[in-house]
């Protein structure tokens, strides 16, 4: 029985009718919040570690920043044909998997130890779990896999041998010594604390997952591209997430997305130009073949008692099911292309220090307050909003990473709530990803709103100053009261082409809409970090309030996720203790 069977919602209209109901009903509003548990049953706490026991466990190599293979600058994840790409052995699968979901340092309060990671998560409580499929590795196994990460002990765990035949049949399509890593969910995790409102947050961690896997592999100088025609069944299948066997007593996984990973091709691509046509699926027929495999482990319980159900939980998970594989390609360049550098700015990386695209990375953090002083410069601005637009112009192969990944034209736009930057009138601004649709959110939005470019801009971004004016108050309001939105140098809410890319993509593409913001979110993480401000991503905030503001009376655009950026307040109460007993 499918996902989409076991609901009773196999007729697409219906199942579209409750992702709307269930994104009207978990919005917040100022006279309540969306349903959650009324106090926090701490004894019932997920465990954030997921280890399948009896599985054999394959311990990565600990790397330090010096060791190969090194990390690239940061500026360079940028400049097309700046990293030469490493071949995939054991020593730079440990670099990917460290840069996209490892621990990056622990911290400590008293007693009280909790780890942080390179890949953030709404309330650090992170239900993204990572999956290996890939083919015989030296160190790692004789023949082809499938593994999933354990970042407590940075390892991989042996889930499924594969016939080398096998493997090589869902290869078929792909670029030489490609691979796959995929992503599932313990919804459960969000679930304990934050209730209906959990299955956005998921959605969100998957987003800033499958970004932080794409910088990963960037600095290896590795492609990566989400398989966005798959079935939800074909992956579940794929990375085990259907065994109930494997699961029983233990709380369930939800299958997220597959990305096929691959070594770029540098030098034959520079040379001709060439483009390469990339599927978006596997072969049914690969996957059936694939299912003959020897499996390993059992997950372990992450909760003392059984997980709470939430049956609008159910039916929305079983709603935004994707129940049917398409075969559609992806035209890519193999070199890549890079955003352009603004003009009449200061010119993008050049950060204090030049740091290196690791120790960025590794430094990442969630901002917990914000000093209400510091300023960004007119150039640190328009370079963080210029790594966020896709540059599409109808054309897939001319997008920059980390744009790359997603096979889908971009659908989330940012309403900018600027305080603090030098150069730049504080006010309300709007960043449209896809210049095609400024008319569109025009027409949608209050017509008092100036619609003018700000003093400076460069001519390729679209931003656009809406209002001048103190918006720190209201910035505050809109996200839930929260003073971090209000203290920053700007924060920010993404909006989505909402109903009408559900209704012509289908009710799936909920989850996807949220992808992209945590892509935005984890983009902007980065930049933060390598500009010397902090960010953090806020998951609380008054939905229909924040649409009010902008004039937006219809789910034709919908808020998804706020962000904020500035100068960060450190907790001097903290101790910060190295990942795995390395001083990075």
């Amino acid at each position: 029985m499918t996902k989409q069977d076991s609901a009773g919602a196999a007729d697409a209209p219906d199942r579209l009718e409750v992702v709307l109901r269930y994104h009207q009903e978990t919005k917040h509003h100022f006279s309540r919040y969306a349903r959650a548990p009324g106090t926090m049953d701490w004894a019932n706490q997920p465990d954030p570690f997921r280890r399948y026991q009896g599985s054999p466990l394959i311990r990565l190599p600990l790397l330090g920043p010096d060791d190969a293979p090194l990390s690239p600058f940061y500026e360079d994840l940028y400049r097309p044909g700046a990293i030469v790409s490493a071949p995939v052995t054991l020593r730079s699968l440990s670099r990917f998997l460290e840069f996209s979901l490892a621990i990056s340092a622990w911290k400590q309060a008293g007693e009280v130890r909790w780890a942080l990671r390179t890949n953030p998560s709404s309330g650090n409580l992170h239900p993204t779990e990572g999956y290996l499929l890939i083919g015989k590795v030296p160190g790692l196994s004789p023949a082809p896999g499938l593994y999933h990460y354990t970042a407590r002990e940075h390892a991989l765990e042996l889930r499924a041998e594969l016939p080398t035949q096998s493997f090589d049949a869902l290869l078929q399509g792909f670029p030489p010594n490609a691979f796959f890593f995929g992503f599932t969910s313990v919804n459960w995790r969000e679930t304990w604390k934050y209730g209906e409102r959990a299955f956005r947050y998921c959605q969100h961690d998957v987003g800033h997952a499958i970004g932080s896997a794409r910088i990963a592999a960037q600095t290896l100088g590795w492609h990566t591209l989400l398989l966005d025609g798959l079935a939800d069944d074909t992956l579940a299948a794929l990375l085990g997430a259907d065994r109930q066997e494997d699961f029983e007593g233990a709380e369930r996984e939800h299958p997220d997305c597959l990305t096929v990973v691959w070594p770029a091709a540098q030098e034959a691509a520079r040379s001709t130009g060439k483009t390469i046509s990339v599927p978006l699926f596997v072969s049914t027929d690969a996957v059936r073949d694939a299912a003959r495999r020897i499996w390993h482990g059992r997950a372990n319980r992450l909760s003392r008692d059984a997980p709470v159900r939430w049956q609008f939980l159910d039916q929305v998970e079983a709603a935004a099911w994707k129940s049917g594989t398409e075969q559609r390609f992806a035209e890519l360049n193999q070199v890549g292309s890079s955003a352009q550098t603004p003009t009449g700015t200061d010119a993008p990386g050049i950060y204090p220090g030049q740091p290196r695209a690791g120790q960025v990375i590794r430094q990442r953090r969630s901002a917990l307050a914000f000093d209400g002083k510091t300023s960004i410069s007119v150039g640190t601005f328009f370079t963080m909003l210029d790594r966020v637009m896709p540059r599409v112009d109808r054309e897939p192969c001319r997008r920059p990473m980390p744009w790359d990944v997603l096979p889908w034209e971009p659908a989330i736009h940012l309403v900018l709530f600027v305080h603090r930057v030098s150069g730049v009138a504080p006010g309300l601004y709007m960043l449209v990803r896809d210049p095609a649709k400024v008319d569109s959110l025009r027409r949608a939005m209050h017509r008092q709103f100036a619609w003018t470019s700000p003093t400076g801009c460069p001519e390729n971004l679209p931003l656009f100053l809406l209002e001048v004016g103190d918006a720190r108050q209201l910035a505050s309001q809109v996200s839930c009261r929260q003073e971090i939105a209000a203290d920053s140098a700007f924060s920010l809410g993404m909006i989505a082409e909402f109903e009408s890319s559900l209704r012509r993509h289908g009710p799936w593409f909920y989850r996807r809409l949220f992808w992209e913001t945590g892509v935005i979110g984890q983009v902007l993480y980065l930049e933060a970090e390598a500009s010397g401000v902090r960010a953090t991503g806020i998951g609380c905030f008054f939905d229909d309030p924040v649409h009010q503001v902008l004039g937006f009376n219809d789910a034709t655009f919908q808020s998804l996720y706020h962000f904020t950026t500035g100068g960060h307040v450190e907790d001097p109460r903290l101790t910060t203790l190295p990942p795995y007993g390395l001083e990075h």
